[in-house]
């Protein structure tokens, strides 16, 4: 039997495909991260519901899925390493390139992901936890394994948002075992769990994220 095949790096995000609301010189920057299969424009669409203190950014993920599969992915969910955390590392590692270049100026930096964006944003948290005031992870997950910004985190215990339905069968549940014993230790956690939502964003989440991102405006200001 042939080895497989070494993972592969993701390219780097393109520049040009991002959205923006505004340029984040002098102002708090949120950034939304889609899911698998979509692309920048879906959580922008969320935009509208959110505090306007913000500057919004809406990077596109930097893969294709297999075809018919429309959109983009951060990692690849074929084979039996989709989920491989080493894979959503170095997609989270992209994704802190991407801002290095991008967004100088930013008085802060939180981050808003959607199932696997969701993946990417507590990774990123966890790669460079003095960078990121506070993640918001909706239908996500925290992966497995350790980081060496796990310590800090663990004593810094920045705030993060957690939000799924109960009728949500996307995610498997190893992982949400997972990312329920792992936040905890990790973070000031706050959230809900909603009764009757899939792998999808209802209004009452939205109200809630809302609140949860006002809250950290008043963090800021304080």
């Amino acid at each position: 039997m042939s080895p497989e095949p070494p993972a592969l790096d993701p390219p780097h995000l393109d520049p040009d495909a991002a959205l923006w609301s505004d340029a984040p010189t002098g102002r708090p920057l949120l950034v939304l991260l889609h899911g698998y299969g979509s692309d920048e424009r879906d959580l922008f669409g969320l935009v509208p519901h959110l505090p306007p203190a913000f500057v919004f950014a809406a990077p596109r993920a930097p893969l294709s899925p297999p075809w018919p599969a429309p959109g983009y992915s951060w990692y690849a969910l074929d084979g039996l390493n989709g989920r491989d955390s080493a894979t959503v590392t170095r997609a989270a590692e992209r994704l802190c390139a991407w801002l290095d270049d991008h967004a100088g100026g930013a008085t802060s930096i939180g981050l808003l992901g959607f199932s696997q964006g969701a993946a990417i944003a507590l990774q990123a948290l966890r790669l460079q936890p003095e960078r990121f005031a506070f993640a918001v992870n909706l239908s996500g997950y925290a992966s497995t394994g350790t980081l060496p910004g796990d310590e800090v985190l663990a004593a810094t215990r920045p705030p993060v948002f957690w939000g799924r339905g109960t009728h949500d069968d996307v995610i498997p549940e190893p992982l949400i075992a997972q990312t329920t014993a792992w936040l905890p230790g990790h973070s000031t956690l706050s959230g809900s769990v909603y009764p009757g939502l899939t792998h999808s964003v209802s209004q009452a989440e939205l109200d809630d994220v809302r609140g949860f991102l006002e809250a950290r405006l008043k963090d800021a200001s304080d």
